[in-house]
């Protein structure tokens, strides 16, 4: 491509980063990734009474845990500070510190005549609204104060009294042609003249949200279907500030398993949240990216690098995707058992240590890494780590009736105590084992399942599991036969 890709992320802070929020960050930095462009994060904190810094830390946080790194924006991290640290060249990225910009570029439309000042007042707005829908008319502003005449517009600003400034609507259609929806029209009569400024000097939010795009050199907009209805004002703001428009993909909503729109009563809906219970930010991202895009097949399983290698912006969907938490917990097991041990280790080391602080064995790296071998195949979540663990620290009774009834039987009693003496001396490695068991086999008349699975149950307390050996590894010599002879 010939030009340099430039797309945004503008989260208002008024709360913490919801998984629709999410997906639409997504959707920008894999396309930013793939284009080699860049990702610009910008926050839109005008919503002085709601917007908090508390929500700005969380929701950096959030995409920095995700991997979502942004080119330009506020900085994070311990001790910075993202209202006064922020890179790139075409800051600041918050509103709240764009205000002069946007009231110097709205009285500039208004010296040139593309907007004007309007003196209606609150009560008289509300009074042609009412007359509107009593005659059956288009709610929007009637053009009151359109062609007031320069100098008596100016001696009522010179008189000190309100107003606000309103944009030239023009009369004609308008078109987009949207990388998802396909063509959008807009016929001309749809929109009154609308507000850029309000009388406070707080400007409104598409009028931000244009001259911010523009002034930003974004290319391209991905965002949610529920701001399709915001563009038609932004075409016509893009015209009035003689500015190219980016292109634009609308993204399908997010629905709950109800296939109504996704919200806090199915569920977490908070990044945040789903961290906390333990899923792996590769399979967050895995699942976000299929909620509304497909490569045109039926895989499932992607790596964060192969997201962006196959990422395009026709490939998303029209039709809205269904957050199944079932199938999003199901695909961190996927990512989780595919993880290399080592890569694994420190983010369950943790969680292993909190839950059994007493136990020395976790202090030993080569246990460690044997023991999260063990129990990475039996894992869906982090937070499975210690539960999991237990089952092999911790002696367990046969889990049911068939694998009592496997360890009480003559055979499997003398196969136990021929075992304990074989593992007395032999050495702790697995060819030991291995001979230890084949020799008890043959002291006990036992081999193949009558072999294999009494040992294991009694050691364990389940018929299945990982590999013998594996646990023997993690248990040590004295608590392997201290659990036979019980």
């Amino acid at each position: 491509m010939s030009e340099e890709i430039r797309v945004r992320f503008a989260p208002s802070p008024t709360g913490y980063l919801h998984v629709g929020g999410a997906r639409t960050a997504l959707f920008n930095w894999l396309w930013a990734r793939k284009t080699g462009g860049k990702f610009v994060l910008r926050i839109e904190d005008t919503d002085e009474a709601r917007s908090t810094v508390e929500s700005v830390n969380g929701m950096l946080h959030d995409l920095k845990w995700l991997g979502l790194d942004w080119d330009e924006g506020p900085e994070y991290g311990d001790g910075i500070d993202p209202y006064k640290q922020q890179k790139g060249d075409k800051g600041p990225y918050f509103q709240s510190q764009r205000l002069e910009i946007y009231q110097k570029i709205a009285h500039e439309l208004m010296d040139k005549g593309i907007a004007y000042p309007c003196f209606c007042t609150d009560e008289e707005l509300e009074e042609k609204r009412k007359k509107a829908e009593e005659e059956h008319r288009s709610v929007h502003y009637d053009g009151t104060c359109r062609n007031l005449t320069k100098e008596e517009a100016q001696r009522r600003i010179d008189a000190g009294e309100p107003y606000t400034i309103r944009v030239r609507v023009p009369q004609k259609d308008y078109v987009l042609e949207d990388e998802v929806r396909g063509r959008v029209e807009w016929k001309a009569g749809t929109l009154g003249d609308f507000i850029i400024l309000r009388s406070s000097g707080m400007p409104v939010y598409n009028f931000c949200v244009v001259v911010d795009d523009a002034l930003m050199g974004i290319t391209h907009v991905v965002r949610a279907e529920e701001h399709l209805t915001n563009t038609h004002r932004q075409l016509i703001l893009y015209e009035a500030l003689g500015m190219k428009p980016p292109r634009f993909s609308h993204a399908s909503l997010i629905l709950g398993p109800d296939k109504s729109k996704l919200s806090k009563r199915h569920g977490a809906t908070s990044v945040g949240q789903y961290a906390e219970e333990g899923f792996l930010p590769e399979a967050m991202i895995n699942f976000l990216a299929l909620l509304g895009w497909n490569e045109g097949n039926d895989r499932e399983i992607y790596s964060v690098k192969e997201l962006i290698e196959c990422f395009e912006l026709s490939h998303i969907s029209k039709s809205p995707g269904v957050f199944d938490k079932d199938k999003l917990v199901w695909m961190n097991g996927q990512h989780l058992r595919a993880m290399p041990v080592d890569e694994l280790i420190p983010l369950v080391a943790p969680l292993l240590k909190k839950a059994m602080p007493d136990d020395k064995r976790l202090d030993d790296p080569v246990i460690m890494h044997k023991l999260v071998e063990l129990i990475q195949v039996k894992m869906t979540l982090l937070t499975d780590a210690p539960e999991v663990a237990k089952t092999f620290f911790e002696a367990s009774e046969p889990e049911n009736d068939e694998a009592r009834a496997m360890i009480e039987t003559e055979k499997s009693k003398k196969l136990f105590e021929a075992l304990a003496a074989e593992f007395e001396k032999c050495e702790w490695v697995r060819e030991g084992y291995n001979a230890s068991i084949k020799a008890a086999s043959k002291i006990a008349e036992v081999k193949g399942k009558d072999l294999y699975m009494p040992i294991r149950v009694k050691i364990t307390g389940s018929c299945h599991g990982p590999e013998l050996v594996g646990i023997l590894d993690v248990l040590g010599r004295e608590e392997t036969i201290a659990r036979l002879k019980k």
